[in-house]
């Protein structure tokens, strides 16, 4: 039977010189799909970055754990669980698609043979097999975002961290993306950080709500629906409802 991972947030907090980003942030993810969603400055980021360990937590202000182990003890095992696609499309211009997922393989540091299989195979699942050898520099936003997705796969990984992942997708391409999405969270936790509603309505299996460095809200869809009565029930309608009635509370106190 195949381990089920955790991974808890545990009274996190981060300041930005005297700039707080998150506020005593407490959550423990478990196998499953989670919408992160909230409105600019909400510490999505700065969530984010804490989970992939490229920012640690104000000193003394919290710790994240890895199935219980402190995730900056566990160094390159934690990252090895790990598959992060970021917002920024910074990939190598000069590099084909099939060599930028060689070189990710390789800071994964997966053997070379497995790497082939997978590559070819992530490749054919993104949709970029017949232009595998082709530059990157000459991919269109999709493309790259989809190659993106591609490469924080590789390695099987148990956490994966897709910020804004549908950015610069046609229609189509967006709802294959979301296809994937729900087909790998069955037995890993994957955090999306999204403006795009629609991207996680149909396959969160629980919305994070958030505001100024902590969480305001979270629960499935239909449970948050009923807490905020916005008339038609999609989870846009509800995210603009409640951040009204969030900026309501803090006028009158």
């Amino acid at each position: 039977m195949k381990k089920e991972h955790t991974l808890e947030i545990c009274h996190v907090t981060k300041h930005y010189g005297k700039k707080r980003a998150l506020s005593d942030f407490s959550y423990t993810f478990k196998p499953g799909i989670y919408g992160l969603l909230g409105p600019n400055g909400a510490g999505k980021s700065t969530l984010m970055n804490l989970i992939t360990d490229n920012l640690i937590p104000d000193k003394n202000n919290g710790v994240i754990k890895w199935d219980n182990e402190d995730i900056q003890k566990l160094g390159k095992k934690y990252r090895s669980h790990l598959g992060f696609m970021p917002q920024q499309q910074n990939l190598y211009p000069t590099m084909t698609a099939r060599q930028f997922m060689g070189y990710i393989s390789s800071l994964k540091n997966i053997d070379r043979k497995s790497a082939v299989t997978e590559i070819e195979s992530l490749l054919e699942t993104v949709e970029l097999k017949e232009v595998a050898d082709k530059k990157t520099g000459g991919f269109s936003g999709g493309m790259k975002q989809r190659l993106l997705f591609a490469s924080c796969l590789l390695g099987n990984p148990s956490l994966i961290i897709l910020d804004e992942p549908t950015a610069g997708l046609d229609p189509r391409q967006r709802v294959i993306l979301r296809e994937k999405i729900e087909n790998y969270g069955k037995d890993k936790i994957i955090i999306i950080a999204t403006h795009i509603t629609s991207d996680i309505e149909t396959i969160a299996d629980c919305i994070i709500m958030m505001k100024d460095g902590r969480i305001i809200d979270n629960g499935s869809v239909e449970e948050l629906v009923k807490k905020v009565h916005c008339g038609s029930e999609t989870l846009e309608n509800l995210y603009m409802q409640y951040y009204d009635e969030e900026e309501k509370k803090n006028v009158l106190g």
